[in-house]
């Protein structure tokens, strides 16, 4: 069944994604010696970063005072992921949540079976409890991954790669993991240009597996190009 949601260039990537995929499998990413798109990747996230932090840094400024102002806690949030080379990280946000979230997930989810359903799933929510007001619309317009950019500058992340992963579901990838671990996590990605949430969890996994195999960097410019009006599609959607 076709995704329509999709902006994947079939030119580009010219294999279907399906929701089981059945590729042979590489070595373990622990074998290559630079992560995928080696240093001309590199070099292009480092100097792209620094020009766009120039220009985004009053809307991020005004964000933090924003959250600040509406909600008890710290604005940023830093979650640990699993990077390049089974590497951790800390992965920084916006704070778009309470700060006891996780006790109001768990309450939410031992009353709610059809939410802790979708969380077993997906990992994920549609109906969080543990959003704030701000912090959803900042979500909507994916405005609290801004602060990943530091995460680029870092050398933890890239502009565009494999959706960022905890550890713990990256154990969910199996053997696809191979491929996870063969690239830095990216702020973007085919996942993000290609109906996010409303994707399988094994469609995810299938678009980070067909990035990383199947990398070039004329892709990269393309699923940079589509990532705002995917953004706003999804926005608009929701």
């Amino acid at each position: 069944m076709s995704d329509r949601n999709s902006y994947i260039d079939h030119d580009l990537y010219p294999a279907a994604v399906t929701d089981r995929p059945r590729h042979r499998f590489l070595k373990l990413a622990s074998s290559d010696p630079i992560p995928v798109g080696g240093w001309f990747k590199r070099g292009f996230d480092v100097v792209a970063v620094s020009a766009l932090l120039v220009f985004i840094a009053p809307l991020l400024l005004g964000l933090v005072a924003l959250i600040s102002a509406t909600s008890q806690g710290g604005a940023f949030y830093g979650h640990w992921r699993i990077g390049y080379g089974n590497r951790p990280f800390r992965c920084f946000k916006l704070r778009t949540m309470v700060v006891n979230g996780d006790e109001v997930l768990a309450r939410h989810l031992l009353q709610n079976t059809d939410a802790r359903r979708e969380w077993e799933e997906t990992q994920k929510l549609r109906d969080d409890p543990r959003v704030t007001p701000v912090g959803a619309v900042l979500r909507k317009l994916s405005l609290d991954e801004l602060p990943q950019l530091l995460n680029v500058l870092l050398g933890d992340m890239s502009l565009v790669g494999p959706r960022p992963v905890p550890e713990a579901e990256l154990r969910r990838y199996g053997r696809s993991s191979r491929y996870y671990l063969r690239a830095r996590p990216g702020i973007t990605g085919l996942w993000q240009i290609s109906g996010r949430s409303t994707t399988s969890y094994n469609r995810r996994i299938a678009y980070d597996r067909l990035y990383v195999s199947r990398f070039r960097p004329e892709a990269d410019l393309m699923i940079l190009a589509l990532t705002v009006p995917a953004a706003i599609r999804v926005s608009e959607t929701s």
